[in-house]
């Protein structure tokens, strides 16, 4: 496979990118630009199947696209573990505050909709419930 050439289609196939995302990771120079044929096709060689496949796996996991750069820069240098866990800390940070404010609109939906007698009746308290929070954030002191 070292050696194995792929066009963008058959990367992305691989990969489960789309050729889009590949072409806008080259644009901002997320994977480096391939070279072309006499044709004009991309091809790509493994090591570009293998960054784009740490880039989606990156991005599965919800690292910015800065995080992500950084990431590789590491990867490719070879660095210590040190600059790595800080990465991945500093997201792990991010992904459980946005855990708990699921977890709290979870709560909030669950009530509402627990209110809510989902009848034909013109009288929706998910509607009321919205409509009041809409006007107290808009009367609420700056």
């Amino acid at each position: 496979m070292k050696d194995q050439q792929f066009t963008i289609g058959e990367l992305a196939r691989l990969t489960g990118v789309s050729i889009e995302t590949i072409r806008y990771y080259e644009r901002i120079r997320l994977m480096p630009r391939t070279p072309r044929t006499d044709g004009g096709r991309r091809v790509f060689g493994a090591s570009s199947l293998n960054t784009l496949n740490f880039i989606r796996r990156c991005r599965d996991l919800g690292f910015s696209l800065d995080d992500v750069r950084a990431l590789l820069v590491l990867r490719s240098a070879q660095s210590c573990c040190t600059d790595v866990k800080s990465i991945a800390s500093r997201h792990l940070k991010t992904v459980r505050a946005k855990l708990l404010d699921l977890a709290e609109m979870e709560a909030i939906l669950a009530g509402l909709v627990a209110r809510c007698s989902g009848d034909a009746s013109s009288e929706c308290a998910v509607l009321d419930a919205l409509d009041a929070w809409a006007y107290e954030e808009r009367d609420a002191p700056a």
